[in-house]
């Protein structure tokens, strides 16, 4: 290729997946934000779901997140009564983070939004089409080690 010309944004497959990601993604976070929590939060509050309580720093590692951003997260999710702060009973010097009632019973909610926003970006395509997009991105998750948490 020679200095006067270059490829088209449209060339790469990374644009279409921004692209389409962009629009899944900014669809969903308003969903979640009309049910007053942004997308980390749910993130969080999904992982404390399975879980009776979890020491803050390994929800950190869980999400890939820091320490210092699951704290923010926390203190805004206790701010809103869906997750509760307690000392750790095994370690006096640690705490864990926990579902509030509140939270738990939201956490079901965000999740039936989750799954209606999944079904109105790609409810049309046929079974197998979702099935061999979720295997190739999930190839290119393993190949490249990804680990962090998509939130925003």
């Amino acid at each position: 290729m020679s200095d006067d010309q270059a490829s088209k944004l449209t060339a790469h497959l990374g644009y279409w997946l921004r692209f389409v990601s962009n629009h899944v993604s900014q669809a969903f976070a308003r969903k979640v934000e009309a049910r007053g929590v942004t997308v980390a939060e749910w993130v969080v509050m999904r992982d404390l779901f399975d879980i009776e309580a979890m020491a803050p720093s390994r929800l950190a590692e869980r999400i890939g997140m820091t320490r210092g951003a699951i704290t923010k997260l926390a203190d805004r999710l206790i701010a809103k009564d869906l997750v509760a702060r307690a000392d750790d009973p095994a370690d006096g010097r640690a705490q864990t983070l926990a579902l509030t009632p509140a939270g738990r019973a939201l956490v079901p909610e965000l999740a039936a939004l989750a799954d209606a926003n999944d079904d109105e970006f790609f409810g049309a395509l046929p079974p197998e089409e979702r099935a061999a997009i979720t295997r190739i991105l999930r190839g290119i998750v393993e190949r490249r080690g990804l680990t962090r948490v998509p939130v925003d």
